[in-house]
């Protein structure tokens, strides 16, 4: 292959890469960079400014780097949950939307699980926002420990939680949801100063299936939390 064949066959490809939707930032545009032994075979003066050009490209490309570094560490916070480092709302939007995609795509089976704390605003109320916070990051805790790593959850706002659990059946779905109460109403950190359990959860859990849409899934998980939160006689 020849140079110029070579040189469009390298424009087509950036062609397909940007109308693949690549990040027009990752797409190579740039041949291959002057070293400095290319510099030292040029004449004075011009061997001087040619230098002084490298430096300042390798000094605009670390900043760069470093630009590109801080905002993708910008956008992550933008998902995050400040005291629980649980993904937020707007994160688990993202991550639900996929979930749906993929469920539609290649049938995978994935539950969707609603939790809402039972005795959360009592606690609050009574024991100090300090209190509600340790109650909040001690049930971020157990989800944590008690999911898979491939498995997704998040603090919707408020004491509103929500997982996706991957390769799960209905009946295993229901036993989990149950077990997540149990654990919730166990925590010491829901327990008052005697020593008696003042936290509850309200699980409410529902299959995605591939004809839901994000907002379809959300809103059956939501009923079904209701539901389980009415039989138990569950307060806020």
């Amino acid at each position: 292959m020849d140079g110029g064949k070579s040189e469009q066959h390298r424009l087509h490809q950036q062609d397909r890469d940007l109308d693949a939707g690549a990040p027009r930032r990752e797409v190579s545009t740039a041949r291959q960079a002057p070293q400095p032994e290319d510099a030292r075979r040029l004449p004075q003066p011009t061997q001087s400014l040619v230098m002084q050009l490298m430096t300042e490209v390798e000094r605009l490309e670390g900043e760069l780097a470093t630009a590109r570094a801080e905002a993708r560490a910008l956008a992550a916070r933008a998902e995050e949950d400040p005291l629980t480092g649980l993904a937020n709302r707007r994160g688990f939007a993202r991550e639900l939307a996929r979930t749906v995609s993929y469920v539609q795509r290649y049938g995978a089976s994935a539950a969707l699980f609603y939790i809402d704390l039972d005795g959360f605003k009592a606690i609050n109320d009574r024991r100090g926002h300090a209190a509600g916070d340790a109650v909040l990051t001690a049930v971020s805790a157990t989800l944590v420990s008690h999911v898979r790593a491939s498995d997704r959850i998040a603090r919707l706002g408020g004491d509103e939680f929500a997982l996706i659990l991957w390769n799960i059946r209905p009946d295993d779905a229901e036993r989990k949801a149950r077990a997540l109460e149990e654990m919730i109403a166990a925590l010491p950190a829901g327990r008052n100063e005697a020593g008696e359990p003042e936290l509850g959860a309200s699980v409410g859990v529902t299959m995605i299936t591939g004809d839901d849409t994000p907002a379809v899934a959300e809103a059956r998980a939501d009923r079904a939390m209701y539901v389980r939160k009415n039989a138990r006689g569950g307060g806020r």
